[in-house]
Formats: structure tokens, sequence, C-alpha cells
């Protein structure tokens, strides 16, 4: 506990006016002074998280180590995946964690933020080069004149050659911090573009499963049904949920349900190609975009839920054999319905009938009656 101890101690002065008072006045009671001590362990244990990762010590680092040892879920899965994978921590990683935790949180006013300085930075590249032209041209211009004069002069030559001299430092000095300029934004440009493209797969992929989210699926779908419309060509949407998943979380642990998650990820990632785009809904639901009939939606849907029916997967934990995972799923024709949503939702209602028929099925969704 030795480091912990020693970040406690540096950490006290966050409650040091408390602690003050709590030693110097007869009248406290045990309520306070338990919480001082409640403070006294939190600061003890983030230290020990700290250390023993050898992080930086940083607010965003000290909110995250306090998220781990308060024991939250998403936090404490992604810390076990990173060590799973990476089989440390770094500064690093813990920030892509957060970014890819937090992705709900970016929002329009963020990225419109993050555009705005990219903006201003190629504004700011603009003007140094439009400045840089402007200087070499007033520079080749009078250059010209003083050749001219020398040419025009020639006993007198010693006053031009020496503007000449003149003209030629100060451009080379206009010159060096045009450059030093461009340097330093280009170093900002390259950094603002590292956090955008973070910003942009973290509000894309889905941290668990490493598939598009939500969020990315309904941007494919606005543009696949368009251009499906406009071709005249098929597109079906699958909607797959896994059957009794919640089961296996109580019983198994969410540690192995989110294994579960992944292993069924996986799997009908396989499925996907150009035709076919599959991204994880929410929870455990997934969705599929095929360019296809949903007959033959429909038949790739059914081996890939046949194929994962029939593993027999086991709990990596204990060696314990894991009871047969499924799901059900429900399809419907996009362009059979006034936008992507409805078609959605469509299939939505097509797998809930497949719950309600004894699940591990796949069914396809009627076709909307046309209005007379």
């Amino acid at each position: 506990m030795a480091w912990g101890d020693r970040f406690a101690r540096w950490a006290q002065r966050f409650a040091s006016t408390d602690v003050a008072q709590a030693d110097s006045s007869q009248e406290i009671g045990p309520a306070p002074r338990r919480a001082v001590d409640r403070h006294r362990a939190l600061y003890t244990q983030i230290g020990d998280f700290l250390f023993a990762h050898d992080l930086d010590i940083t607010a965003l680092n000290f909110a995250f180590a306090q998220d781990h040892v308060s024991a939250d879920p998403a936090t404490v899965r992604a810390v076990n995946a990173a060590l799973a994978q990476y089989g440390c921590l770094t500064n690093a990683v813990v920030e892509e964690i957060i970014a890819e935790r937090d992705a709900d949180k970016i929002t329009p006013e963020t990225l419109e933020t993050m555009l705005a300085k990219v903006e201003s930075h190629l504004a700011e590249v603009m003007e140094v080069t439009e400045g840089s032209r402007a200087s070499a041209d007033d520079y080749g211009t009078r250059l010209k004149e003083q050749v001219d004069d020398m040419a025009e002069s020639p006993g007198g030559s010693t006053p031009a050659i020496e503007k000449v001299i003149a003209l030629t430092r100060t451009m080379i000095e206009t010159m060096r911090a045009a450059e030093a300029r461009l340097k330093a934004s280009q170093k900002d440009a390259r950094a603002l573009q590292r956090n955008l493209e973070a910003a942009r797969r973290a509000a894309e992929q889905d941290y668990l499963t490493g598939l598009p989210n939500r969020r990315a699926f309904e941007a494919v779908l606005k543009t696949r049904e368009s251009l499906a419309r406009e071709g005249g060509r098929p597109l079906a949407i699958a909607f797959c949920d896994l059957d009794h998943f919640k089961a296996i979380n109580d019983s198994y642990g969410h540690d192995t349900g989110d294994r579960v998650l992944q292993f069924v990820a996986s799997l009908l990632a396989q499925v996907s190609h150009d035709g076919c785009h599959v991204a994880r809904h929410g929870g455990e639901e997934f969705a599929m975009l095929l360019d296809a009939t949903t007959e033959e939606a429909a038949r790739i849907v059914d081996e890939a839920r046949d194929d994962l029916s029939a593993r027999k997967l086991v709990n990596r934990d204990d060696g314990a054999r894991l009871p047969p995972v499924s799901f059900s799923a429900g399809i419907a024709d996009v362009l059979a319905y006034s936008d992507g949503r409805a078609a959605l939702k469509a299939a939505d209602e097509a797998l809930y009938l497949a719950k309600q028929q004894g699940r591990n099925r796949v069914y396809i969704a009627a076709r909307p009656v046309q209005g007379g």
C-alpha cells in the first residue's frame, strides 16, 4: 500500500480544510469522521490504480481511476478488455477508452467547434501563403527596379548593390517567419485531424464488438435506400436479437455475456461484404442491410442463425459449456415502406413474432397493404 499511501498524502490537499477542522474540533461526531476516512480510502484506491498501471496523475486519469474503483460497469469492462488485448494500460489506451465510452457525448456542437478550428487553421495557412506570395512579388518588383538602376548608372552601382542585399536579407527573414508559421499551423492541423478522426470513429463504432453502431447504421441505411430507389435494386433489412441473453448475463456474469456478444458480432461480420452491412444496434440487437430480396436475405440470415445455434460455446472462466446461443430475426423489404425507419419497424415486428413462435427462427414481414 506504499504507493497508495503516498498518493493519499498527495491528494489530501483536496480535503485539507475539512480534515484540519475535523482534527481540531472537539465536537466532531463519528459520522463526519467516517466521511473523512472514506475519502482517504478512496484516494488510496485511486492511487493504487494509477501507480499500478504507471499512469500520469492528470485530471482525466484521476476521474477514470475513480470510475474504476467505484465499479462503474462500463469502465470495468473496458479496462478488462484492454488488459486482455494489450496486457497493460497506458495513457493513450485510457484516452481511447474514454473517447469510445463517451461516444454519445460527441454532439453536433462539439463537431462544429472542431470544424471551426479546422477552418481557422486553413484560413491562417491561406493568409500566410498569400502573404508570402505578395512578399515574393514585391521583392521581385523592387529587385528589378534596382537592377534597372544599376544598368542605367554604372558609376553609382555600389548603393544599388547594397539595396539589393538589404532587400534579399529582408526577403529571407520574411520567408523564414512565414515558414515557422506554416510549420506551427501544420502541427496544429495534424493534431486536430487526429482528434477529428478519433471522434468520428468513436461516434460510429461500437467499442465492445468493433462493428458500426446504430448511428452509423442509420446513416448507411439512408444512403443505400436512396441508391436502391433510384436504381430500382432490391434492399432488405434484418433485425436480429439474441434469445434469452439476460439469462446468460444473470447466470455467467456480464464478462461472459460480453464475450458472447463479441462472438456473435464476429460471426455476423463474416457475412458482411459490399452487399451486406452489419451493425450492433444496441444491447443484444444487431441490424443487417442486404442488397437482396427478402427471400435471399432470409436465406443468408437463416444460415448465420443455424451456424450460431449449432456452436458449442464454452465459458472461458471455468471451462463449463454454455447453453446453446441463438437469435431470432425479422426481415423487411425496405422499398415496400415509406422510408428505412418504417422498414426497420416492420422488421422489428416480424422479430417479435418470431420470438412469440418459439425463438431461434427468421420471419419475413408481410408487405404493407396498399391503399385503394
